[in-house]
């Protein structure tokens, strides 16, 4: 289900996490503008540590639609009930022909100035992740009852969306998850080269090692030869003086 305003229709107004502990799960949005002006938009949330947001701002031309993706970083323990309170707040203003993203300033969005910013507040709900296809159906079970979606309380009333914007803060698009496994990717790159290098190493002194073994295998094989060699000349020797 899609929220329109004056400006930008947004699909879909409640964000679907599909729950795994230790798992970054994404979401997506579209945002539509319907209008013939360039609107610019602003993503905000009341918990910017726990997501990031791709891109958390931007410039949508006329009649066209732009995509947002807000990802989840991993979560070492489920909250109570599968419940979730985070909520997302997009804003939007109509700005100059031609407008790109670097021009976009948080001054846009301040209604303190006298702009006119559309809002649409959105909410985060948790559901169960998908199963593996089963060998039996379970449709055939008697007296099995289809579970309930978490999604089924239906849409928020006005008096649940009574909270301060102040409480949204905004997302900045380089997200911790990303730098993470930047970070991880750099530091397993640098052990397999250290670990190819220890190998390369240790096979070469097992060549050495095996090339000095032969040749002090040759030294000791030919020392017995010398040594009869040496008896047989002082035996000759000594019997050649008792014969004198």
């Amino acid at each position: 289900m899609s929220a329109g305003n004056d400006l930008l229709e947004i699909d879909p107004l409640e964000l679907k996490f599909p729950f795994e502990l230790k798992k970054q799960i994404s979401c997506s949005l579209q945002l539509r503008n319907k209008t013939d002006d360039y609107v610019a938009f602003k993503v905000k949330t009341t918990s910017p540590k726990k997501y990031c947001v791709r891109p958390n701002s931007g410039i949508v031309p006329p009649r066209s639609t732009a995509d947002v993706v807000v990802t989840m970083q991993a979560q070492k323990e489920a909250p109570p009930d599968m419940q979730c309170k985070d909520k997302f707040l997009v804003q939007s203003v109509i700005v100059n022909e031609g407008a790109n993203a670097k021009e976009i300033t948080p001054d846009m969005f301040s209604k303190e100035s006298g702009n006119v910013v559309d809002e649409v507040k959105l909410r985060v709900a948790y559901v169960a992740p998908p199963r593996p296809p089963s060998p039996v159906h379970e449709g055939s079970e008697e007296g099995s009852s289809p579970r309930a979606s978490l999604s089924d309380n239906g849409h928020l009333t006005a008096s649940e969306f009574s909270f301060s914007t102040n409480a949204y803060s905004e997302q900045k698009s380089d997200g911790e998850p990303e730098n993470q496994s930047s970070e991880e990717l750099a530091l397993i790159s640098r052990l397999t080269e250290e670990k190819n290098s220890i190998v390369q190493q240790n096979n070469k002194l097992r060549q050495e090692l095996e090339t000095l073994r032969r040749e002090v295998s040759k030294k000791q094989s030919g020392f017995p030869v010398v040594l009869v060699v040496v008896v047989a000349l002082l035996g000759i020797l000594l019997g050649y003086i008792f014969k004198k």
